[in-house]
């Protein structure tokens, strides 16, 4: 019988060094993979932390398994995730990049007290980045999602891929030109349909709703290059947010995929830090 952890890392999830003291729940983006989370994961491990970096229901294979999954089915699996972290490890952490911040936000609003800290990487409210075409988002997007085009509709990701780091996207493009099976696990699904921007929209608009309710100590990392979201969504969530504990850390030199670009180092030491200044105060 498999641990209720085990249960809930499914095929490409992870639990590293399971027996530090405190924990932290990682939460990958939308359309991609744990594996995108792992450079942070494991430096997080290596400063003591127990991380968990489970994949989202729908994610890691087909674009037609993706299509049948909905916003709450992404929920739903982390919710379980962190009741099994947290059944383990008296503190627990939750981070989330991109659209993984956003479900890491309706989670600190569901359980309060209970998330001993929040760290928000590249959150996307608004798709305003330089590499976002302005007719796609202000005119095609809408009129797509809002007719029966939504069913049809697909559209596939192109180079920087959120990456700044030249070798890091050029690793990544070898992958997706290979066309394997296990691409999906291994770097996301770069072709997404209208149906899942729909249900990452009605995500988007569950979460605005639930910042003036999320008290948790918050940590905002964003890149002033991101290529996918401005700034523009940090402020937003700094200016809502209802915790009395908010801390922003802009960073350069990098694009969306904060976690595996070139200031993931830089990332991963500003969250321990936040995490342990948490622990502290909780002390």
């Amino acid at each position: 019988m498999n641990s209720p952890i085990e249960h809930c890392l499914g095929n490409t999830g992870y639990y590293l060094n399971p027996e530090g003291r405190e924990s932290v729940l990682l939460i990958h983006g939308l359309t991609g993979t744990p594996a995108e989370m792992k450079p942070i994961a494991q430096r997080l491990a290596r400063k003591g932390f127990s991380v968990m970096c489970p994949a989202l229901a729908g994610h890691c294979g087909s674009v037609a398994n993706l299509d049948k999954s909905r916003w709450q089915d992404w929920y739903g699996g982390i919710a379980q995730s962190f009741e099994a972290l947290k059944a383990q490890h008296s503190r627990v952490y939750v981070a989330g990049l991109s659209m993984g911040a956003l479900i890491a936000l309706l989670l600190a609003k569901e359980h309060g007290e209970r998330i001993d800290g929040l760290c928000l990487l590249s959150t996307t409210f608004f798709y305003d980045g330089w590499n976002i075409p302005h007719i796609r988002r202000k005119l095609l997007l809408p009129i797509v999602l809002n007719t029966p085009l939504k069913y049809f509709m697909h559209w596939n990701e192109k180079p920087p891929y959120g990456i700044k780091c030249e070798r890091t996207r050029a690793m990544v493009h070898a992958v997706l030109e290979k066309r394997d099976a296990q691409a999906s696990e291994k770097v996301g699904i770069f072709r997404t349909s209208a149906l899942t921007l729909l249900e990452n929209n009605r995500l988007i608009s569950a979460t605005k709703k639930v910042l003036p309710q999320v008290s948790a100590p918050t940590l905002i990392i964003h890149s002033t290059e991101d290529d996918t979201a401005s700034l523009k969504n940090a402020y937003y969530v700094s200016r809502r947010i209802a915790s009395k504990t908010v801390e922003s850390f802009f960073v350069d030199d990098t694009y969306h995929v904060l976690t595996l670009d070139k200031r993931r180092a830089d990332v991963a030491n500003r969250m321990v830090a936040f995490f342990k200044k948490c622990a502290g105060s909780h002390a």
